[in-house]
């Protein structure tokens, strides 16, 4: 998707396809805000409200939008991409000398739905642990009231109502407007050819992998990071007599299987791609920018990996990642950085504490970009120095970055045996 920057002159419309109920509103603030934050779900209802009941609103700027919820620019477009992730917005965008924008607005799942869903739910009980959890799906239960004592008198339709002769109606519903909810969308090609071809022929039936199966092990896939062949031995220890595959039994055994080599723990969402808005600006070729591009691209999930030479991240070391992006809120190519300079100064170890003393400073600092990590990393790591809190041989396990050679360079000679490690490495292990 082509980067398309996000003025506070553009102008937006909004959509309304959600006909939002009170209980959506429940749903909102109490089931998808855990997830998504307060931020989205504030720029979700104004945007709903901008529609005024007519389904369609007038236009707005950005700028207007900023001063209604008391927000920058940049959280603005940041709560905006969590509502398209999450499946309650559409964006839309006319480019011109001042773009155009349209939002158009879906309606969150019923209560039921989400507690069925295989994402959402099991999100939802990390986030806010198991008494929270247990507290909000009571909330949403119906009362349980006995009718076996009572009669069911109700009246069907045609006893209540007869047809006449009335005059002719050409019947026309289209465009009228109706509630429409939105499936989560994946721009992984899930490889169900190669599934199909890991399940026995004999025990597994073909025909139930229907949509709404497929939906399924794509959710799965995607929460428990499972690839083909794992997700293919789990789906044979779902099967039923007859080959078809048993929802409850696959989504048990996938949970079971990621929490025994989780340690016990589930999944959350982690927003891991840097946002555009805090990208650097393209055509640096210096050593330095295209270093920059290197933490700016990858997840901290793949630059890790890189580092381990394109082997799994131990458990623990994903534990301190989670830990930076969930619990710190620290940026993708933030926490990349932090990741090099950690491992540089400290012989290849990952020290917990010593990461978080570094994420705490830099998020008081309120570092949100690779270059000014890199500037504050640099700097803090020269002040410890001159004060002579560190040895010389210390000092000098510094990373390429704090190299200035490399800030004005426009011909890499690839004489720097550091930096061309570190762009090789990742040219290498890249998303494998």
């Amino acid at each position: 998707m082509n980067k398309i920057s996000l003025y506070p002159a553009d102008i937006y419309q909004v959509i309304d396809k959600s006909l939002l109920s009170d209980m959506d509103r429940l749903i909102l603030n109490m089931l998808y805000m855990p997830i998504i934050g307060g931020s989205a779900i504030s720029l979700y209802l104004k945007l709903q409200a901008e529609t005024r009941n007519t389904f369609i609103s007038p236009e707005f700027t950005h700028h207007h939008l900023m001063t209604s919820i008391s927000t920058t620019l940049d959280n603005l477009k940041e709560s905006r991409l969590r509502l398209e992730g999450i499946g309650l917005l559409k964006t839309y965008v006319m480019k011109a000398e001042v773009n155009s924008y349209v939002y158009e607005l879906y309606s969150p799942v019923s209560a039921n739905e989400f507690f069925a869903h295989p994402i959402f739910n099991i999100v939802l009980y990390n986030n806010v642990g198991k008494d929270e959890y247990n507290r909000l799906l009571n909330y949403f239960k119906l009362p349980n009231i006995q009718l076996k004592d009572y009669e069911d008198i109700t009246m069907s339709f045609d006893s209540v109502f007869k047809i006449r002769n009335y005059t002719m109606l050409e019947a026309n519903n289209e465009n009228v407007v109706s509630k429409n909810k939105l499936l989560l969308k994946y721009e992984l090609d899930y490889d169900y050819d190669l599934l199909i071809s890991l399940l026995p022929k004999g025990m597994f039936n073909e025909r139930c992998l229907n949509k709404s199966m497929r939906e399924l092990i794509t959710n799965l896939s995607f929460l428990y990071d499972l690839d083909p062949t794992t997700m293919a031995d789990l789906i044979k220890a779902s099967l039923n007599e007859k080959g078809n595959i048993v929802k409850e039994d696959l989504r048990k055994n996938t949970r079971k299987f990621y929490q025994f080599n989780n340690d016990n723990r589930l999944p959350s969402l982690i927003f891991k791609s840097q946002p555009e808005y805090l990208k650097s600006a393209s055509g640096d070729n210096t050593k330095r920018g295209r270093i920059i591009r290197v933490f700016e691209n990858n997840s901290p999930y793949e630059f890790l990996k890189a580092k381990y030479k394109g082997a799994k991240p131990t458990n623990r070391d994903m534990q301190i990642l989670e830990e930076l992006l969930i619990d710190l809120k620290l940026n993708p190519a933030v926490v990349n950085v932090l990741i090099d300079y950690t491992l540089k100064t400290n012989n290849n170890k990952l020290i917990k504490s010593y990461v978080e003393t570094i994420a705490g400073q830099w998020k008081r600092s309120g570092v949100e970009t690779a270059s000014e990590a890199m500037e504050l990393a640099e700097k803090e790591h020269k002040k410890k120095y001159k004060n002579g809190q560190i040895t010389s041989k210390k000092a000098s396990l510094m990373p390429t970055w704090f190299n200035e050679s490399i800030k004005s360079s426009e011909n890499d000679s690839e004489e720097d045996i550091e930096f061309k490690n570190l762009i090789e490495e990742f040219r290498k292990y890249d998303k494998k």
